[in-house]
């Protein structure tokens, strides 16, 4: 029996600390007070600097957790000497800073091989910078392997990130549990063994240590699926950082994805929001879906191999050879049928998104039953596609379920029953059979043993192998995953680097994106097009149509030009061109080099509010970080507001940090209004206003124009207003089908003639006496036309019946007033 202590815990203590205290005191008996003083300083001091340190720490930050707190409510942010950006997100009750670094320029060129110039092994191109061609199927082969390394890449940039950390700490605690199942497994069997020999203190003591490996491995558990949530976070948060720098830059990517290459569909939000969620998951569980399962089948095969001999481990290992080829040779086409999915999803989301986006036209056409029937019809073809999925899994999981549980089981049994019935091939078990055949009370606990061990093993290994084998599903499932994020990032990457290039033995198709040999200028002080086609381009690989032949005129500081002419003559291409929207396929166009201050800014037809505050409207596209740098205030927003008679805002909806719906709340002229308040802002060298006045008064609309002259902004207006035209000093008239030269045989009936003429000038006044000459000539045929025209309506005011006598002859017209004379009479 074991004596308890009679020690008191606190005489311990002081005996521990009195031969300390004794050295220190006799320490300090022998220095000088000299010494001492300055020791007592130094603590003095270090106290005092300790305390103002921590003190000064907890005011930066309190100054940083308010800064945050100002930052998030005006969706702002600050930026690096590097180009990073700092933004605070919502953190429990606090604020957490986020520091976004952008994709540098050298690694997309270093990707670009990976996408648009794949190994010829990978079956993926002809080295002609292509995006997958159609006939290439997502699924288990070589192809899939590139695609999925080249996004590996991307998302695991080096060796010493985030993601590697994450990735090797999953695989610590995956190993963790593969040694945690070995010892559940053995403990198993001695608990069995104890439980049937009526071992009573050992089987309590075999039931503690299982409570206890129980915790541990449930903990582990719990680390590995945390610890794959966050892979998959990491390895979305890399893939939509990356497609977001190459999607948003000022190439333009955003807007020639969708209306010069077309290779993607409707839109990259289907691919962005929903097919790489579903990639990043699987590929995280990829790592403990494989990895585990792997190490699971060495580590149990051996232990298996030496329990029961190489017989058995010989039948195991053809066993999965056959298991597999067979699930591999009868498994459906899973990645391709999920990558049709996912595309028939996006078609049915883009259904939804397109209605939303013209809900008024579609209300005030009263459209909805026919919008219903596209809906319909695009559910009801995803809806079959997937029921179709659905019936072949079934079949497949029968077959799966039936090889992976029953016939594995019986398998399993078989190879128990080594050590029983061929002892001399059973292996460490056979062994002892041999041994312990004297007794037969302990042969049976020893086989009992032997057997729920062995057992135990067998269902680990039988569970690891199946879920190796469920892999191939989910492998055939990654693959039409990577497959379509793949796509994606080539197809951006072909949109970036502008890699289009005909067919081998083919010559590029005139005006086509494999046809541009044009030049677009950045860093004119002014606007100048020389001999430039204006063409509508069309998807790749198909031709543009072309607009106008050849346009030529230059434009220096301070010469207003007003474009003008009927629909459809390609006068908002013009702002396409100089915008970079669309290609120059001949010719020069020269522009300023920024777009905002000192540069050239645009205003599309559409005005554009964006999501965010009331102060966001005003400074688009910078931000409130953009404005505090320039040295501006909310002072010069007002004043701007004011010169464009919207100086009501901020006391209307709340101020200037007031969050609305924004494309609700203002009218079409406030629209309109808020577009020239951003121009009066940004005071650009040059403004390209496509309809920005249409919907404004023609009072309010000259004091727009005039307040933006008087800023110094050269605009450029596309209108159809005649009476803009006392606030510009050019016209450029656009309308007409003309031949280009009149010698040509070839009559070119798309391009339009155009005229730029200087407004007032002689040759603008001969044109408006022409004007003039034309219309007095078409007023004094107007008496005829009225004469003409009464005598068409008396004639057809006539009415001939023909009688019984066959003469015909005029009907007279019924005469009411008498007829309702005498009804009132009657009545």
């Amino acid at each position: 029996m074991a004596v308890q202590s009679t020690l008191h815990p606190s005489k311990n203590l002081l005996a521990v600390l009195e031969p300390w205290a004794r050295l220190i005191l006799s320490r300090c008996r022998h220095t000088s007070k000299t010494t001492r003083f300055a020791t007592t300083l130094a603590l003095t001091i270090s106290i005092i600097s300790s305390a103002y340190g921590g003190q000064k720490w907890l005011k930066k930050r309190s100054d940083e957790m308010a800064r945050g707190q100002r930052l998030l409510r005006r969706n702002s942010g600050l930026r690096g000497k590097d180009g990073s950006r700092t933004i605070f997100v919502p953190y429990q009750s606090a604020t957490a800073q986020v520091t976004i670094h952008p994709t540098k320029p050298m690694t997309f060129d270093a990707h670009r091989r990976l996408f648009l110039n794949p190994p010829r092994a990978a079956r993926l191109g002809d080295g002609q910078f292509q995006v997958p061609p159609p006939n290439t199927k997502p699924g288990l082969n070589i192809a899939f392997i590139h695609q999925f390394l080249s996004l590996l890449s991307i998302m695991i940039p080096h060796w010493n990130s985030k993601e590697s950390g994450l990735l090797v700490s999953q695989g610590a605690f995956l190993l963790l549990r593969t040694y945690l199942s070995l010892l559940v497994t053995r403990l198993d069997g001695e608990i069995v063994r104890d439980l049937v020999s009526g071992n009573g203190k050992g089987f309590l003591w075999g039931i503690l240590k299982w409570c206890g490996i129980g915790g541990f491995a449930s903990y582990t558990n719990a680390a590995i699926k945390f610890l794959q949530s966050k892979v998959a976070i990491a390895f979305r948060t890399r893939l939509t950082r990356y497609i977001h720098d190459l999607y948003l830059n000022d190439n333009l990517n955003y807007y020639k994805l969708l209306n010069l290459d077309g290779g993607i569909g409707q839109g990259a939000d289907q691919f962005i929001c929903n097919d790489l969620t579903l990639f990043t998951a699987s590929a995280a569980s990829l790592y403990s879906s494989l990895g585990k399962p792997l190490v699971d089948l060495c580590v149990f095969n051996y232990q298996l191999f030496r329990s029961l001999g190489p017989l058995a481990l010989t039948g195991l290992m053809a066993n999965y050879i056959v298991t597999a080829t067979a699930l591999r040779r009868l498994s459906p086409p899973f990645g391709k049928l999920k990558a049709v999915e996912g595309r028939r999803e996006g078609d049915f989301r883009g259904l939804h998104a397109r209605l939303i986006a013209n809900a008024e036209e579609v209300a005030f056409y009263g459209g909805a039953d026919m919008e219903k029937i596209f809906l319909d019809k695009g559910f009801r073809d995803l809806k079959g596609w997937m029921e179709g999925i659905y019936r072949i899994k079934i079949r497949y999981n029968m077959l799966e379920d039936f090889v992976l549980k029953y016939s594995w089981s019986a398998f399993g049994y078989l190879v128990t029953s080594l050590p029983v019935f061929l002892p001399e091939w059973g292996g460490l078990g056979g062994s002892s059979e041999l041994t312990l055949q004297a007794e037969h009370s302990t042969r049976a606990h020893g086989r009992m043993k032997e057997f729920i061990t062995n057992k135990r093993l067998m269902l680990s290994l039988a569970d690891a192998g199946g879920r190796m084998m469920y892999s191939i599903k989910d492998l055939s499932e990654l693959a039409g995953y990577t497959s379509r994020v793949y796509t994606l990032i080539s197809t951006l990457h072909r949109v970036h680097a502008n890699g289009y290039y005909p067919q081998r033995g083919t010559s590029p198709e005139p005006f086509s994106l494999t046809d541009i040999q044009g030049t677009l200028h950045k860093g004119f002080p002014g606007i100048r097009l020389e001999n430039v086609p204006v063409v509508a381009p069309a998807l790749f690989p198909q031709p543009g149509d072309p607009l106008i032949d050849s346009l030529s005129f230059v434009l220096r500081p301070g010469d207003h030009l007003l474009i003008s002419g009927p629909n459809g003559v390609g006068k908002s291409a013009i702002a396409r061109l100089l915008a970079g929207l669309w290609p120059v396929y001949r010719g020069l166009v020269s522009r300023p080099r920024n777009v905002g201050a000192d540069g050239i800014m645009f205003l599309p037809q559409r005005p554009y509010l964006n999501i965010g505050t009331l102060r966001d409207q005003v400074i688009y596209p910078h931000s409130e970080m953009d404005m505090r740098e320039a040295g501006r205030g909310d002072g010069l927003l007002q004043s701007v507001l004011d010169d464009v008679r919207l100086g009501y805002l901020p006391g209307r909806e709340g101020g200037w940090d007031a969050r609305k719906e924004w494309k609700d709340v203002l009218s079409g002229g406030e629209k309109q209004r808020m577009a020239m308040a951003r121009l009066l802002y940004h005071e650009p060298a040059f403004g390209v206003v496509d309809e920005g006045t249409s919907a404004v008064s023609t009072d309010v609309e000259g004091l727009l124009y005039e307040r933006a002259k008087q800023r110094g902004i050269t605009l450029i207006t596309i209108s159809t207003r005649a009476s803009l035209k006392r606030h510009h000093a050019y016209h450029l008239s656009l309308g007409g089908d003309v031949t280009v030269n009149d010698d040509d045989d070839e009559d070119d009936g798309g391009s339009t003639a155009w005229t730029f003429d200087r407004i007032g000038s002689a040759e603008e006044r001969v044109g408006v006496e022409k004007e003039l000459v034309e219309l007095r000539r078409r007023l004094d045929l107007a008496s005829g036309w009225e004469a003409r025209r009464k005598e068409v309506v008396q004639e057809l005011e006539r009415v001939w019946v023909r009688g019984d006598d066959g003469v015909e002859s005029e009907l007279k017209p019924p005469i009411y007033g008498e007829e309702g004379g005498e009804g009132k009479e009657r009545g």
